[in-house]
């Protein structure tokens, strides 16, 4: 029998739109400061792994719950596994929003909210291509797992916890990028560059504060500054900008001065999508005479780091002819008088360089200027030949239900989970024409793009877990 899958997930629309809704109500954002034993990564990750997982269990699926770090929703047996690696924590909301980020709303045929896009509404629309799979009476030769990290948008921790007490999937994809298909992966590494606290007497920074997450691109700046120049120190600012494609307010107080600076936030894996506050913010800064520790920490950001995201100012630029360019966010920029500075730099880069090339051009950078560098993470480039039967397959489903005959396989400088199975790529759920909004105030996706992904994963589950 021919399955329909579009007519299929127009069925499913409302229970999907329903359960999404539940979802996107958790606020799911990795807590460190609030981790205990149970809740390794705070609650809100846990209680959204629960919540997707009894979605599982109310379908008649096998669940399993993994220490509140990772679990997984099966169906089928076989010596094979084919894994779908989706993640249900958000990034955090940050400001700008226009509606309630962690309430779902519809407007526009569009449905907004933190991880409609990024991932809870692809990963839930693979979930529902396979309960469309199952529902048909279909039965697979392979085992399938979907499998649901609890904090991709930070360090990992719950997927390599599965990769280490469960067996590596055979095969798989991930819906938490684009279409058509992604089956190659830049390398991400990140870097920390620390200052100290010496400080100037007359022009006094006690606070710089900007990002959130390392892959994200700032969307807010602040510095508080001690000083008697208040007012030139603000004429300065409003004239600075004037000119750049900022907005931003002073506040003269008793003591000083307050510099607030609104840029756009986006994904750090491409920070041209963006605009960074906290780099715009150091540039200005470091038109004033402070001195000392203060002095380098913003020559460093504004001078090496600000408005290049090829890094042709360290020198580590470079190109590959399949993987394309590196690129760097600058994506965490703090200073206080009991901490210093500390500015942290996230670096997708491809094959035919290494984190070894990036150390060399932050150190050159960082070592002119009195501080200190170090690697905090790397993952190695991950590539997929087009030839393989994964990604051959999947692009003539998306071929079939789209139209899209001109579709090729993409590499990217997002990273996935696909990239922990050797033959795992990533699989939508953002599709060609629409607008990328991860990472970003006011997230989005259209419900339509939703549904029709929902029927190319069913159509790609039977595709794959059939033959």
């Amino acid at each position: 029998m021919t399955q329909n899958w579009q007519k299929l997930a127009e069925d499913y629309k409302e229970d999907y739109l329903a359960d999404l809704k539940e979802l996107i109500a958790v606020e799911s954002v990795r807590d460190d400061e609030h981790a205990t034993t149970e809740f390794p990564l705070g609650k809100g990750p846990a209680a959204a792994l629960d919540k997707f997982l009894s979605f599982g269990e109310r379908d008649g699926f096998t669940t399993k719950n993994i220490d509140n770090l990772v679990g997984y929703i099966e169906y089928g047996d076989g010596e094979e596994t084919m894994a779908i690696l989706s993640h249900v924590d958000v990034m955090p909301a940050g400001a700008g929003w226009d509606t309630n980020p962690f309430e779902m709303t519809i407007k526009d045929g569009k449905a907004y909210g933190r991880g409609t896009s990024d991932d809870k509404g692809p990963g839930l629309a693979a979930y529902y291509g396979l309960k469309m799979f199952k529902d048909a009476g279909i039965k697979p030769n392979v085992k399938i797992r979907l499998i649901l990290g609890t904090d991709e948008e930070s360090n990992w921790t719950g997927m390599k916890h599965y990769f280490e007490v469960e067996p590596a999937p055979t095969f798989g994809f991930s819906p938490d990028a684009e279409f058509p298909l992604i089956n190659g992966e830049k390398g991400n590494a990140s870097f920390v560059s620390e200052f100290g606290v010496k400080n100037g007497s007359e022009l006094i920074l006690k606070e710089f504060d900007s990002g959130l997450r390392e892959n994200m691109v700032p969307r807010d700046a602040e510095a508080v500054i001690e000083t008697t120049h208040a007012e030139e120190i603000g004429e300065k600012f409003n004239q600075f900008l004037d000119d750049q494609p900022v907005a931003g307010d002073a506040e003269i107080n008793s003591e000083g001065i307050t510099l607030h600076v609104v840029g756009k936030a986006a994904h750090g894996m491409e920070p041209k999508n963006g605009v960074n506050a906290g780099t715009y913010l150091a540039t200005f800064l470091n038109t004033l005479q402070f001195d000392g520790d203060v002095k380098d920490f913003l020559s460093f950001i504004a001078n090496y780091l600000h408005d290049d995201s090829r890094a042709h100012k360290l020198g580590i630029n470079f190109t590959d002819e399949i993987m394309g360019d590196l690129t760097m966010n600058v994506g965490i920029m703090k200073f206080d008088q009991q901490n210093g500075g500390f500015v942290n730099t996230n670096f997708r880069y491809p094959k035919g360089m290494g984190p070894n090339d990036i150390m060399k051009g932050l150190k050159d950078a960082v070592d002119s200027l009195s501080g200190s560098v170090q690697q905090i993470s790397n993952m190695e480039p991950h590539y997929v030949d087009p030839n393989d039967p994964i990604v051959k397959t999947l692009m003539q489903v998306y071929i079939e239900q789209t139209g899209e005959t001109d579709a090729k396989p993409e590499v990217v400088g997002g990273g996935t989970y696909g990239r922990m199975m050797e033959r795992g790529v990533a699989f939508g759920a953002l599709f060609p024409w629409t607008e990328d909004t991860m990472h970003q105030a006011n997230e989005f996706q259209p419900v339509a793009d939703l549904i029709k992904a929902m029927a190319i994963y069913g159509q790609s589950i039977k595709e794959l877990a059939t033959k």
